[in-house]
């Protein structure tokens, strides 16, 4: 077809049913616009083309940006024949030429143009003058240029147009007359160039033309044509060709300055042309698809007065690369709606029906615009090719998108389907589009409950019109066909009819009762309940309902003891069980969830002390009970059910705690320290003193009892295992004289029993000469191992000894036998020398018969000035005894022999110059093995079985082990 372009709306273009030879009129057979619909539309029955409202400007349509001839500028769309119900499409290939107006002035590139002549050329000297541009082509372009000067000039110049071999208008300025530059060295007149439109279009300029000084010689390039091939998108400064011309002039009238001539816009904005070398190079990044070829001319021009001048034609064609995506536009086709993307398809459609029409078009040439297209994801459709011509461009396909499968509307609602296209470049390149695909709803689906049976709980003794629940149907489809109605019937199992007492909103599926309910005369009703949907045909569905009448909490809660007595046993684990408590509710269900909780009583504290299990009533303590702290507790139980109001009871309950072995004796009295001094003329059954020691705990827990378990060899001593008191029950001989040292142990009647050991130090003498050597003989004491006996005064059996020996020389004179004798004994007592002990020697100062000794007297040193080794119980025990300037020994680590007053006594196990106190504290009668424990519990812990010393010095144990506690300790066996 043809259409001219800028015309109003509605033009009427053809009639495509008559020329495809359809008949038309019945409506079985319609037309649909695939594209062009921009500028184009057509009638659904008739097929008559005709434009829209959108105005077509040839000169502005892109296709038609280069095109010069009036038979390629068109404007391309496609047609679809349906036949009845789709059952049929066909798809037709149309196109409208655009026929050029007059509706463009043809213009000079500039307002005022200036040309120089050279004096004295000949008469009939041609100059070429700049052409005109005008957008319109044919007889609608340049048809004439007009020189417009006064009759007075007439003689000097003269226009005249010449006909190019490439069809184009030349207009030439003649030189007519003389030109005397001295006499006028300037003219101005005036070129109007005219269209041949009708009407015609035309413009002015003004020519400027300077009369200068002659240059005979033109410029002469060294072909007239330079052709080359230029890759698009080829970075700015890219050279291309080097454009040459030689002068013969020599001078200024022989330099060559290059320039573009008959070139349009988009020329001199995409390249460079270098003035001085010739050189053509790339200004902007070039587009094949916006301009496959530029041609335009290059002048050669000479600096003389005036210039003179050659120009050349070059062609410079755009080499594609692959540089553009494919573009995928997807249209609808026949009947099926398709808006902004999205495709309304119903969900009875048969398999394999088109849905929409794919173009995939390419902008690349060659390989690079060779397009496949494929569906990715698993969906239900797949492409088929609109039409199998073979002159179908490789770079511009159509497709059909068919449908593959059946499609469901209550299983997928919508599909996005992805289509991929990608070309044959190297690298190719690739783009997708989407189609959502909504699937249409059709009645294929009855109304469905959730529940077969619905069972609903409801309170007795209601208001009339209440709503007892509400039944909710749900319908897979959509529209009309889920808008469900609702009504009741009897149950299957029951011949009641459910009107009388219940009714159902239709539409709300609101269940009421319409009498009154009593769940004493009757607890359950059962009836049907109907659903129906409005499609065509209507589908239905039903469920049972269910109706439990519930109570009111007309009940409050009641305990089965108004008073709870609990017995428990102290040091109990935090978080026990202590007590349960049994409370019940007549009522039901929520009437009758009872919740539990403590109340204060007695102790305010008791709701921090105590929880309760909701469920089974178990009382659990959080702390762990002491006896000795506290013997009962007693609070409140509080029960409250959950109805609406709440109803609540009471019960008291009283928690007593029982004793348990937990504590150790503590020895009040004597300390470890301390002694007492017994005359040695003391009758049998005297009392020494009295070992005074208390228990926290009560019972057989608290029943204490007495015994010496150590440091009474020769069985002088025997305590009272009640009362504690210690009497003397053996008669004292001289050898009894000095410092003697029992282990007391304290146990009480618990299980397991604990106990308590502690020294009592008895010195037997006359009387108390000097206090300060009994003390440090305490102290010494203090640091002697509780398994080797401290009793009496050991220097009597050395004196024995002595005597023995002296007997056996005399006897050794008079026979042989005895001197053997005297011999072996000699050699005897040398070798128990060598434990610090020598058979005659006697010791310069006796460590345990009070006697004065020098103050004055300082204690040796180690030669190296080097501590001696910390004594045995110098970590454990502290002693009373009183410093040479009164004050007490108050560090258990403070050694003895720092002290001036105590210089004669050093450590145990310190220099060889210590003296050896084993033979001092020999016992023919050891104690059993006893071993002290240093893991004694830290003052201050609960339970704790061991006193602080340095106040009590007790030592703690069990059994026949016997624990020393003190605040720092140290591990003996």
């Amino acid at each position: 077809y043809r259409l001219a372009e800028e015309g109003p709306a509605d033009i009427r273009i053809g009639n495509v049913a008559s020329d495809l030879g359809i008949v038309t009129g019945s409506g079985e057979v319609t037309f649909s616009l695939e594209s062009g619909s921009d500028y184009l539309k057509i009638d659904n029955m008739t097929g008559e083309l005709s434009t829209t409202e959108r105005r077509i400007d040839r000169e502005k349509l892109p296709q038609c940006q280069m095109i010069f001839d009036e038979n390629e500028c068109f404007l391309d769309f496609e047609v679809s024949v349906i036949g009845p119900s789709q059952s049929w499409v066909d798809l037709f290939e149309g196109r409208v030429i655009i026929l050029d107006i007059n509706d463009n002035t043809p213009t000079f590139p500039s307002p005022v143009l200036t040309l120089t002549v050279e004096e004295n050329r000949p008469v009939g000297t041609l100059y070429l003058l700049p052409t005109a541009t005008d957008r319109d082509f044919g007889r609608n372009g340049i048809e004439r240029y007009e020189l417009l000067q006064e009759p007075a000039r007439s003689s000097v110049f003269e226009l005249q147009v010449a006909d190019t071999l490439d069809g184009e208008k030349q207009p030439q300025l003649i030189v007519k007359g003389a030109l005397d530059r001295e006499q006028r060295d300037s003219y101005e007149l005036s070129l109007r160039v005219r269209d041949g439109g009708d009407p015609a279009r035309s413009s002015q300029a003004i020519l400027r033309v300077l009369i200068t000084d002659v240059n005979d010689n033109s410029p002469r390039f060294e072909k007239s044509v330079y052709e080359a091939d230029l890759a698009e998108n080829s970075s700015p400064g890219t050279p291309i060709l080097q454009l040459r011309a030689t002068d013969l002039d020599v001078g200024v009238n022989g330099q060559i300055e290059y320039v573009f001539g008959a070139a349009t816009e988009s020329v001199r904005r995409l390249l460079r042309l270098d003035e001085t070398s010739g050189w053509l190079s790339v200004l902007h990044r070039i587009d094949r698809e916006e301009v496959n070829q530029l041609r335009f001319t290059v002048m050669a021009r000479d600096r003389g007065q005036p210039p003179k001048t050659d120009k050349a034609t070059v062609v410079l064609n755009i080499r594609d690369e692959n540089d553009n995506v494919p573009t995928i536009d997807i249209r609808k086709i026949g009947r099926i709606p398709l808006r902004d993307g999205v495709a309304s398809v119903a969900e009875d459609v048969l398999v394999d029906t088109p849905i929409a029409l794919v173009q995939v078009s390419d902008r690349d040439q060659g390989e690079n615009g060779v397009v496949t297209c494929t569906v990715v994801g698993d969906v239900p459709f797949q492409l088929k090719p609109a039409s199998e011509g073979e002159g179908e461009p490789q770079n511009k396909r159509k497709y059909f998108l068919h449908t593959s499968a059946p499609l469901d509307y209550e299983a997928v609602r919508d599909y996005n389907v992805v289509i991929v296209a990608v070309d044959s470049g190297s690298p190719s390149l690739s783009s997708n589009n989407s189609l959502l695909v909504r699937v249409g709803d059709t009645n294929d689906n009855p109304p469905m409950f959730s529940q077969a049976v619905l069972e609903v709980s409801f309170p007795e003794n209601n208001l009339p019109g209440e709503r007892v629940a509400t039944v909710v149907a749900t319908d897979a489809d959509s529209g009309k066909n889920a808008e469900i109605t609702y009504s009741l019937e009897a149950s299957p199992l029951s011949s009641e009819a459910p009107g009388s007492i219940f009714s159902i909103d239709p539409d709300s599926g609101d269940v009421s009762v319409q009498a009154v309910l009593d769940r004493e005369q009757r607890d359950t009703y059962e009836f049907q309940v109907t659903a129906r949907d409005k499609g065509v045909p209507s589908l239905q569905g039903s469920t049972t309902v269910v109706v439990r009448v519930s109570d009111r909490n007309d009940n409050e809660p009641r305990f089965m003891q108004d008073v709870f007595t609990f017995y428990v046993k102290e040091n109990l684990q935090p978080n026990s069980p202590v007590g349960m408590v049994t409370v019940m509710d007549f009522d039901k269900g929520r009437n009758a969830e009872l919740s539990l909780s403590i109340q204060p009583g007695d102790h305010e504290q008791a709701a921090g002390i105590f929880s309760i299990e909701n469920d089974t009533g178990t009382i659990f303590s959080t702390v762990s009970f002491d006896r000795e702290q506290q013997t009962s507790y007693t609070f409140k139980v509080k029960a409250v059910d959950g109805g609406e109001p709440p109803r609540s009871a009471t019960a008291t309950v009283s928690l007593f705690v029982m004793d348990e072995n937990d504590n150790a004796p503590t020895v009040t009295f004597p300390s470890n320290s301390s002694y007492t001094v017994l005359p040695p003329s003391s009758n049998m059954r005297t009392v020494v003193a009295t070992v005074v020691a208390t228990d926290a705990d009560t019972g057989l827990n608290a029943d204490l009892n007495y015994s010496i378990v150590g440091g009474n060899p020769f069985k002088l001593f025997e305590i009272d295992p009640a009362s504690g008191v210690v009497s003397l029950v053996g008669k004292l001989a001289p050898k009894h004289y000095g410092l003697h040292r029992l282990v007391v142990q304290v146990n009480d009647s618990g299980q397991p029993p604990q106990s308590t050991t502690a020294l009592l130090h008895v010195f037997v003498n006359e009387s108390l000469s000097n206090a300060t050597v009994v003390e440090s003989q305490v102290a010494r004491s203090l640091h002697t191992p509780l398994a080797q006996d401290i009793a009496g005064d050991p220097s009597y059996e050395l004196s024995k000894q002595r005597l023995s020996i002296v007997i056996g020389v005399v006897a050794g004179i008079m026979t042989v036998i005895l001197l053997i004798l005297v011999v072996v004994m000699a050699r005897y007592c040398r070798s128990k020398g060598k434990h610090g002990y020598e058979a005659g020697k006697k010791d310069h100062e006796d460590f345990f018969t009070p006697q004065q000794h020098d103050k004055a007297k300082k204690p040796k040193k180690d030669k190296k000035g080097k501590k001696g080794k910390q004594p045995l119980y110098s970590s454990i025990v502290t002693v009373e005894a009183s410093k040479p300037n009164g004050q007490r020994y108050d560090s258990v680590n403070e050694k003895l022999s720092d002290s001036p007053g105590m210089g004669r006594y050093r450590s145990v196990n310190g220099g060889p110059g210590s003296p050896d106190l084993a033979r001092h504290y020999k016992s023919s009668s050891p104690l059993p093995t006893v071993q002290l424990h240093p893991q004694s519990p830290t003052a201050g812990k609960k339970h704790q079985a061991v006193q602080d010393l340095p106040p009590a010095n007790t030592f703690v144990g069990a059994g026949d082990n016997i624990s020393i506690g003190s605040d720092h300790c140290s591990e003996y066996s």
